[in-house]
């Protein structure tokens, strides 16, 4: 796939820009753990099936559907303490886990892209982490997360044309393909860091082009 076409190249975060899919795994186990070992395997079990949706939306889906036996704040952290615990255990991986290879040399061939993160992490914990790592410049679009879901905000940057198409997603989740889908935007998948279950097999069924990682994908 040739990616000098595009003057919008769209970059989910965790397994993407950065290699901290383990490190928000074993945060969600962490924080769900007052429930017990079965409840946090379970809140695991959840997020990987469902990457790329944010975290607000996951622990609300613990405490309704996982653990609605168990009353919030009593047996366990309702969903402030949640996020809250989350939070501290997250932000340690962000600082320390690596980069991708090959983001550097992207970002000098494509010198007239705009590029932007479109994240499932919070967006202002994404912010501050990419501004300490020394990030922040490479992305001259912006770095998007939640508490707005990328649906919303591909949506909203398309109608103030801060994406300029045509536009390429690269992902790592059944999420991001369904949201570049959504957009009408291309997508790439890359599997080096990802926690789909079985990919090989769902993007050979999608007919989704894959490449490793962000080096392979630079050179071509």
């Amino acid at each position: 796939m040739s990616y000098s076409k595009y003057r919008t190249l769209v970059f989910d975060c965790d397994g993407v820009v950065l290699d901290s899919n383990r490190c928000k795994t074993d945060a969600f186990y962490q924080a769900t753990l007052p429930y017990g070992e079965a409840a946090a395997q379970a809140m695991v079990d959840y997020h990987r099936a469902n990457g790329g949706i944010s975290r607000y939306t996951k622990f609300a889906r613990f405490l309704e559907e996982i653990v609605p036996q168990h009353a919030a704040g009593a047996d366990g952290p309702d969903l402030d303490g949640l996020l809250e615990n989350y939070a501290s255990e997250v932000r340690q991986g962000l600082m320390q886990c690596q980069v991708a290879p090959g983001l550097q040399a992207l970002r000098e061939e494509t010198p007239d892209a705009r590029w932007l993160i479109v994240s499932g992490g919070d967006q202002n914990e994404l912010r501050d982490v990419f501004a300490e790592r020394g990030l922040s410049e490479l992305f001259d679009g912006g770095i998007f997360g939640s508490p707005d879901t990328k649906d919303e905000i591909l949506a909203r940057e398309l109608d103030t044309r801060l994406i300029r198409e045509p536009a390429l997603f690269l992902g790592d989740s059944k999420y991001d393909h369904e949201a570049a889908s959504a957009a009408g935007f291309d997508f790439v998948f890359l599997s080096g860091w990802t926690e789909v279950p079985e990919w090989e097999e769902w993007v050979a069924s999608n007919q989704i082009t894959t490449h490793e990682n962000l080096a392979e994908f630079g050179r071509g």
